[in-house]
């Protein structure tokens, strides 16, 4: 997993990674799996944020996954939530994983479910495959363009000049179009199937995180019991409905933080937490620094 991931948590023993939120980590990363570091090399995990992975080069070894041999231009979308078990993917001569925060798709104040659930770039990474691995094959015709691309973002990644973040941004933008286009079967089952139950509950959150809310309160507004809303929840999302809560209102947090001049103390109150030394509390163990630090950082 590359640095801009870290673990928060574990699920039945396996960690999940979350991409992270501070200031100066950018909204896209590269990482290169070289002959001799291919992906089968690691260990089962769970993210929460998509990631899309290209076979550049095949393997010139027996296969050793069960998903079989690999050739150049595969790729395989990843799905946020689901236990990926590096095994299960043969060995490769040469590829490239890139990750990506999905709130990035949908501006600055944008919230991750908002993106995931309006962007449909994004659609193709929630499908339901066993194993989070939708495996795609790109046209001969296009992988110089997938293997351009990924190179313009690392070299934009590399350099981070003026206007970096919008321009790794806009070539992303051209591979998720490919993948969605590749992928026309899987975004139209989940047009049809629809999430109503998970829009129910974001659509409460955002309407009323900036004040008192719990579980309870959200699952009262829908009929549910807590129980029942959290199991849903976490199986689709990989998430509880509490972490969204505090998602959303980080979220707020970070850009009232890099966007007004509003004293800590009153941000907590804005985002729904009385508290000020609480709200400081919750905000450094999602993002490793203190509010006034990521003020500085956003600003500097």
């Amino acid at each position: 997993m590359p640095d801009i991931a870290s673990p928060v948590r574990f699920r039945a023993g396996v960690p999940v990674y979350r991409y992270r939120s501070d200031a100066a980590t950018p909204p896209v990363s590269v990482l290169r799996f070289d002959p001799g570091r291919h992906p089968g090399q690691g260990r089962r995990h769970i993210h929460d944020f998509p990631v899309l992975m290209y076979v550049e080069r095949a393997g010139t070894g027996e296969p050793t996954g069960p998903l079989g041999p690999l050739a150049a231009g595969d790729a395989f979308v990843v799905a946020p939530g689901a236990v990926i078990d590096p095994s299960s993917v043969a060995a490769f001569g040469g590829g490239t994983g890139v990750f990506f925060d999905p709130a990035a798709l949908g501006g600055d104040e944008q919230a991750p479910w908002s993106a995931w659930q309006a962007h449909p770039l994004l659609l193709p990474f929630l499908h339901r495959i066993p194993g989070g691995l939708l495996r795609l094959r790109v046209p001969p015709a296009r992988q110089p363009v997938w293997s351009a691309t990924i190179a313009a973002i690392e070299t934009e990644l590399t350099d981070r000049a003026d206007g970096y973040r919008q321009a790794v941004l806009a070539h992303l933008t051209l591979l998720l179009v490919d993948v969605a286009r590749l992928a026309t079967d899987v975004v139209g089952d989940l047009r049809r199937s629809n999430e109503p139950l998970l829009a129910e509950v974001f659509d409460v959150i955002e309407r009323r995180f900036a004040g008192p809310l719990s579980l309870r309160d959200v699952a009262d507004s829908l009929g549910l019991t807590p129980g029942h809303l959290t199991t849903v929840v976490r199986k689709r999302t990989g998430r509880t409905v509490v972490d969204w809560i505090t998602e959303r209102r980080m979220v707020e947090a970070r850009g009232l933080l890099s966007g007004t001049d509003l004293p800590v103390a009153q941000i907590a109150r804005r985002v729904g937490l009385q508290d000020a030394g609480y709200f400081a509390r919750v905000f450094r163990a999602g993002h490793g620094t203190t509010p006034r630090a990521f003020r500085a950082a956003a600003r500097g």
